[in-house]
């Protein structure tokens, strides 16, 4: 994708890191020079470029809940490139660049921490936490929205944005009042469930699944659970025990394809069991 070859004050020593940061813009901006640059990186536009924006993030998050820092490194970095190719587009319709990116939330956090950056007295992190959100509706008012909920993002994944929709509405009173009471609207979502399968209707089935997910992300909510990192931690275990089910076939010279659900779920009860005795 970046087969440009880099300037040379990209290979350089830079004494600090703004002069780094400099350099990285250099390269972003030979990229998408026309004279030169990279065909792919300037085909793209806000929109195309957007998937990968998400993609690495999710990647930071894969390297952190490895435990590897070399990895989180090289991660970060495409995390921070995909912010400069943003502001480099921007800057070439003459929308922002990357200095007013970097002040902008400088300023806010500044703006959100008086008890750091001006002479408010904060004790405890209740108390920043309920002047964050005083800080976060007044800037929501000065944008022109109103709703609680109106500047929740659309394009997050969709049990981070039922859980923050849900904390919104909390903010509020709008909520259950513990995890036990959520449990008693998971059974009545599951009867839902299972009467709209019994319809046969796919856009109702659909639907009330929907609801039995929203309520689920708001259990993990009142147990303090995020339910991204729990259903990544779900899916590795079923990697996990999954790959031991496909060594024992392959270790007896046998085809998944020709086994039996039972068999395989012996195994799997082995790789539960193997789970058990390491801890996990």
């Amino acid at each position: 994708m970046t087969d440009a070859p880099p300037p040379a004050s990209a290979n350089a020593a830079p004494s600090d890191d703004a002069s780094k940061i400099d350099a990285l813009l250099e390269v972003m901006a030979r990229l998408r020079s026309p004279e030169g640059g990279c065909p792919w990186d300037l085909e793209q536009d806000f929109r195309t470029i957007a998937p990968y924006t998400i993609e690495e993030a999710y990647e930071v998050a894969d390297a952190i809940e490895r435990g590897d820092m070399k990895g989180l490194k090289e991660e970060l970095g495409d995390l921070l490139f995909q912010s400069v190719f943003h502001a480099q587009m921007a800057k070439e319709e003459g929308l922002f660049t990357f200095g007013d990116v970097a002040q902008e939330i400088a300023d806010k956090m500044i703006r959100r921490h008086p008890h750091v950056f001006g002479d408010v007295d904060m004790r405890s992190a209740q108390e920043q936490t309920d002047a964050w959100e005083v800080q976060k509706v007044e800037e929501r008012k000065a944008k022109g929205k109103d709703g609680l909920l109106d500047d929740v993002p659309a394009g997050l994944p969709g049990l981070t944005r039922a859980v923050k929709l849900q904390k919104r509405a909390g903010r509020v009173g709008f909520d259950w009042p513990n995890a036990r009471s959520v449990l008693d609207k998971i059974a009545e979502e599951t009867e839902e469930l299972n009467e709209a399968m019994d319809s046969g209707d796919k856009d109702h089935i659909e639907e009330e699944f929907g609801d039995l997910l929203f309520v689920l992300a708001n259990l993990s909510r009142h147990l303090d659970i995020d339910p991204e990192s729990a259903l990544r931690r779900a899916n590795e275990k079923f990697i996990r025990r999954f790959r031991h089910i496909e060594k024992t076939f392959s270790d007896r010279g046998e085809s998944l394809a020709d086994a039996s659900l039972d068999e395989m779920e012996a195994v799997w009860d082995e790789a539960k069991a193997i789970d058990k005795t390491r801890g996990k």
